[in-house]
């Protein structure tokens, strides 16, 4: 596993931040059962920057807490098997898969944590789980897939022990 991190924001989360994002990855593709090794690209931001983002890509003119980037289309959400068609999505050299980038507002990690009475390291836990289900090909556009996502959130979230 590959994982990039970059840290934009101005606030520190106070701790072990990459530790707990790589747990959360690893637990989300063990459960969705990614018969390959990845890589992940994790951007640590503010409002402010993931407000320019979200109002550039989805045409959404405020902040969010987190954006997904999928590299890959899938067929059907979860499923890994028709991956090896498209040999685009595997990087050249280390033949990981490229899931994609995960864009996370650290102010939207402290005011959610207040706001929903949990730990910082669950907020992100849960925001991370959330957005590799985006990468994983998941969506919550319609109810019953609103309901997939939330049940499977939920099932990682119980699974690493990050409760609310």
């Amino acid at each position: 596993m590959t994982f990039h991190f970059e840290y934009e924001a101005g606030k520190k989360l106070e701790f072990d931040y990459e530790s707990l994002i790589k747990k959360v990855i690893l637990a989300v593709l063990d459960y969705e059962g990614c018969p390959y090794e990845a890589e992940v690209n994790i951007v640590l931001t503010d409002n402010e920057e993931i407000h320019k983002i979200n109002r550039e890509y989805r045409q959404i003119d405020s902040p969010t807490d987190v954006l997904s980037f999928p590299m890959i289309e899938y067929e059907t959400p979860g499923d890994f098997s028709k991956i090896e068609e498209d040999m685009s999505v595997f990087h050249p050299e280390t033949g990981e898969l490229l899931l994609g980038d995960i864009m996370i507002s650290v102010d939207k990690i402290i005011e959610q944590a207040t706001e929903y009475g949990h730990s910082l390291e669950r907020e992100l836990g849960f925001l991370v789980a959330h957005s590799m289900l985006h990468l994983c090909g998941y969506d919550h556009i319609k109810e019953n897939e609103r309901e997939v996502m939330e049940s499977k959130q939920k099932e990682i979230m119980k699974q690493i022990s990050l409760y609310r």
